[in-house]
């Protein structure tokens, strides 16, 4: 195979890999770092993880069924719960882009930590398949993560630095928060919480326009 000329090695594909590679060690770690700096530390890494993913190649899936996963509902509880912790007072806002505002009769409340844990589930995915090496594996991972982009954490990309620009330059310091063990937990929804349904729905996408 001539590297040179496969898409899946690109130069804007690999680019994106070492971004992202920075984005999940970072918050893999984050119980390291103090919240602060950790706010400072995803300032610079998602405008440029922005970046990288909007100049992803178009490519056309090679397998019908969905990718293999590998973030479970542990890991992604894992990374929720330390930022959240780490964020404090500063973790949640005000969100006016958020799917679930049309059923809310009034603001939604999003949190920063939640938006990095979505953004670090399809991303750690995308990373392992990836590093399979395969060519064909390496393409669909590049393929559902660019539609992941577009449809799902590219909104909660930018919505995390609108909060996260906020309280930099606010002059406010980090408070904490009590950890809540209310309703709000208990009863997160997580039927739909792997990328299927959203994956199903963007193949359905992809053929309708071939």
């Amino acid at each position: 195979m001539d590297t040179n000329q496969d898409p899946v090695y690109s130069r804007n594909v690999v680019e994106f890999v070492a971004v992202a590679n920075e984005f999940c060690k970072y918050s893999e770690h984050a119980s390291e770092i103090n919240g602060e700096e950790m706010l400072r530390i995803m300032q610079r890494i998602l405008p440029l993880m922005y970046l990288k993913a909007s100049l992803l190649p178009k490519l056309e899936p090679f397998f019908e069924d969905g990718n293999e996963k590998f973030v479970t509902e542990a890991d992604w509880n894992a990374v929720n719960d330390i930022l959240r912790e780490r964020f404090g007072t500063a973790n949640d806002y005000l969100e006016v882009f958020d799917e679930k505002i049309n059923d809310s009769e009034g603001p939604v409340v999003s949190g920063i930590s939640e938006n990095i844990a979505d953004m670090y589930q399809d991303i750690k995915d995308f990373l392992l398949l990836y590093q399979t090496g395969t060519g064909e594996v390496m393409n669909d991972a590049v393929w559902e993560c660019r539609m992941n982009f577009e449809n799902f954490w590219g909104q909660k990309l930018v919505n995390s630095m609108r909060a996260i620009h906020k309280y930099i330059y606010s002059g406010e310091e980090i408070g904490k928060v009590e950890k809540e063990t209310d309703e709000n937990d208990e009863n997160r929804n997580t039927s739909d919480w792997f990328i299927s349904r959203r994956q199903k729905d963007l193949k359905g996408s992809v053929e309708k326009d071939v």
